[in-house]
């Protein structure tokens, strides 16, 4: 992790529906991460380092370029487990990435079966290394987050479909917007303590609304209710198989723990509907006559925004000789201090 400042998630302008999908990702990992699809300059990195923020952990990791498949699982030392009859182990960037935030730039630019690769571990929590008979799993329980512009290449829709969110960012910001990011830029590039420091309060702000709706997570019940209002839109979208249904109502639950609330309601599902369908949908919504209009999620965040302050740096760790076997309510964003 590095020691560096970045720019702070609560002072980003505008890009709530984004940063309200990064939001439901921190409180609930098994969503599946989230993908972000957009030309560059929006920020995306920005906005990624500072999910890190709302982890205990605090640890952003991006995904070094090129970066083999052992690189990314790490490796286990067959010479120290036959001549010392233990298991050497060399920690990855998914040992490395677990309790924070794994950045995965270009996405779509990564050979397929490392794609998959990281989808199954964000997925299952658990990274497994497998060589000739020796095994070796640690946990990897992390947000992933990956970028793509669509203009340098598309993502096969199997893997698609693994992205539990994607978001979509479209347009450039409006004159009032855009002059407000570059004020903010330049006052974190001047003094980043003293800009961090005007800020801290709205960071702690957002920092406690995600740990309050960890924390009340487990107690939202998955309800039948909402699992069958979820199944019917599925089945009116005709998206293939079950994932949507599962990530939906997962992101559902994160959503009304962010609102504080006890139970899923109908405002959770619909708030939710765009980011666990824009991947996967095959019906246009216009289409599905039955279906109640998605509505938009209230605004969570004051006018923000920045780029961002260089790339989380990933460096090996050392071997090791391991042993076999192994809420309250808070209504909007923080508002500018």
């Amino acid at each position: 992790m590095s020691a560096l400042p970045h720019f702070p998630l609560a002072a980003i302008v505008g890009a709530d529906e984004l940063k309200l999908a990064l939001c439901l990702a921190a409180i609930d990992p098994a969503i599946g991460g989230v993908l972000i699809e957009g030309p560059r300059g929006m920020a995306k990195s920005t906005l990624a380092r500072g999910v890190a923020d709302l982890l205990d952990g605090g640890r952003f990791v991006t995904l070094p370029l090129g970066a083999s498949e052992e690189r990314i699982v790490g490796t286990l030392d067959l010479d120290a487990a036959l001549g010392e009859g233990r298991a050497q182990f060399s920690p990855g960037v998914l040992a490395h990435a677990h309790g924070g935030v794994l950045y995965v730039d270009e996405v779509n630019l990564l050979p397929d079966h490392l794609v998959d690769l990281l989808l199954d571990v964000a997925a299952s929590g658990v990274n497994l290394i497998e060589r000739d008979g020796l095994s070796h799993s640690h946990p990897a329980r992390f947000v992933l987050i990956g970028t793509m512009n669509p203009e340098e290449g598309e993502l096969r829709p199997q893997l698609l479909d693994r992205f539990g969110l994607k978001v979509q960012l479209q347009g450039a910001p409006a004159p009032t917007e855009r002059a407000e990011i570059v004020r903010r830029r330049l006052a974190f590039d001047a003094d980043p303590q003293a800009f961090l420091a005007h800020w801290q309060a709205a960071r702690q702000a957002l920092q406690q609304r995600c740990g309050d709706a960890r924390q009340q997570l487990a107690a939202i019940p998955l309800d039948d209710a909402a699992l069958e209002t979820i199944a019917e839109r599925c089945h009116a979208a005709g998206v293939d198989g079950l994932r949507a249904d599962l990530v939906w109502l997962r992101a559902a639950r994160a959503h009304a723990a962010w609102r504080g609330a006890s139970v899923i309601e109908a405002q959770d599902i619909d708030a939710v509907e765009h980011f666990a369908l824009a991947h996967r949908r095959r019906h246009a919504p216009q289409q599905q006559s039955a279906q109640p209009q998605a509505v938009q999620p209230p605004s969570q965040s004051p006018q923000h925004s920045g780029t961002t302050n260089g790339e989380g740096q990933w460096g090996e760790l050392p071997a090791r000789s391991i042993a076999m076997g192994a809420p309250r309510q808070l209504t909007g964003w923080p508002k500018k201090p």
